[in-house]
């Protein structure tokens, strides 16, 4: 029974029933929650608080791609005995949530940023950055993994309240549903607001491009950079390396990912995702003719017919077929790239076979 007091004890760094479940039937093990991820060290932290750990060798052979491995956020198994430098983990528990970024390049495969986020906070600012099409593909990209969306736009100190007022009315007449806040870092104006929403024990993460505003408000939240410094011994030289925490517990128990990696994404594969980002399309689709009707010209198309009667906003619909469009690409060219190596592997067959008859 201690052991799974040790479980309880987790919740304050965001563990639930939903992992709760998946080790039940080992109550012993070892589980820690992923701080860090740096090239072949992992920052992990639990109650006792931080320490490394590596990826057993079973785990990278029965793991071989990039995207099974622990990323922030995650929570791993591990084994750890008194006394060690590093933990060694074995196993990585089914993620509730994930944000993944494709990779870039054609064909590329999708890299996880960050998995077990609750709340992703869509930063945007009022001023040069406010894009209602960028700003869909960061819902959709939100939505696909899992988490909740919450929309905040910034530096409302440059615009009036007019301007802001028409951003609004733009957001809600494109279907987008997600909650709004807004701040100004510069006068302090929702800030409080915005701190009242982050819940204790529930992990959140802020997504948007460069320039929103994001570190500075990250640095609000956390009240100072935080540097975690262990020395590395066993190298001989005691040198110090510095893993910067990419995993932060706020002094009200919310939990914050900040990740570099999330400056930054293109869309995956984001079927579901985008229906729920675009629901309104998704249920004008119910009245089409044909069930898989694509909207690009089928007859009986109540999708088609809505924004002919303008019902439908041609931009929203036309934002909708471009993210389909990438989308589809993206599925496409990574089940081309599968069948590529698969023929790779058939030829590599017939050669080894051929040069062993010679």
């Amino acid at each position: 029974m201690h052991t799974h007091m040790n479980h309880d004890e987790l919740t304050t760094l965001g563990w639930s029933d939903w992992f709760e479940k998946q080790v039940a039937d080992q109550p012993a093990t070892t589980i820690a929650r992923v701080a860090a991820v740096d090239r072949e060290q992992l920052l992990l932290v639990d109650q006792t608080g931080p320490f490394r750990a590596k990826l057993a060798g079973s785990f990278l052979h029965q793991h071989p791609l990039p995207h099974e491995h622990p990323c922030v956020g995650d929570w791993v198994c591990l084994e750890r005995q008194p006394g060690d430098d590093f933990g060694m983990i074995h196993a990585l528990l089914e993620r509730k949530t994930a944000l993944r970024r494709r990779a870039a390049g054609p064909g590329g495969d999708s890299q996880m940023i960050a998995a077990n986020i609750d709340c992703a906070v869509i930063v945007q600012s009022c001023q040069y950055d406010f894009n209602l099409n960028r700003l869909e593909r960061y819902l959709v990209m939100v939505m696909d993994g899992g988490a909740v969306p919450h929309i905040l736009l910034t530096k409302t100190d440059l615009v009036g309240p007019d301007v802001l007022a028409g951003q609004m009315a733009d957001l809600r007449a494109a279907g987008i549903t997600a909650p709004v806040s807004t701040l100004s870092n510069m006068t302090g104006d929702g800030l409080e607001a915005l701190e009242r929403l982050l819940e204790p024990g529930r992990t959140y993460c802020f997504v948007g491009s460069s320039g929103v505003g994001k570190s500075t408000l990250i640095n609000h939240l956390v009240g100072r950079v935080r540097q975690e410094t262990k020395t590395v011994s066993g190298t001989g030289e005691g040198r110090h390396t510095t893993v910067r925490r990419e995993l932060i517990r706020l002094d009200s128990g919310a939990l914050v990912i900040d990740n570099p990696g999330m400056r930054e994404f293109g869309i995956c594969g984001a079927e579901s995702g985008i229906e729920s980002g675009y629901s309104d399309i998704a249920s004008l689709s119910a009245g089409c003719r044909y069930r898989n009707c694509t909207h690009t010209g089928e007859p009986g198309c109540a999708v088609r017919e809505a924004v002919r009667s303008g019902d439908l906003s041609r931009e929203h619909f036309d934002s909708y077929r471009k993210l389909r469009h990438e989308s589809e690409f993206h599925q496409l060219s990574n089940a081309e790239k599968r069948k590529k190596d698969r023929d790779f592997g058939k030829f590599l067959k017939t050669a080894k076979k051929s040069f062993r008859e010679k």
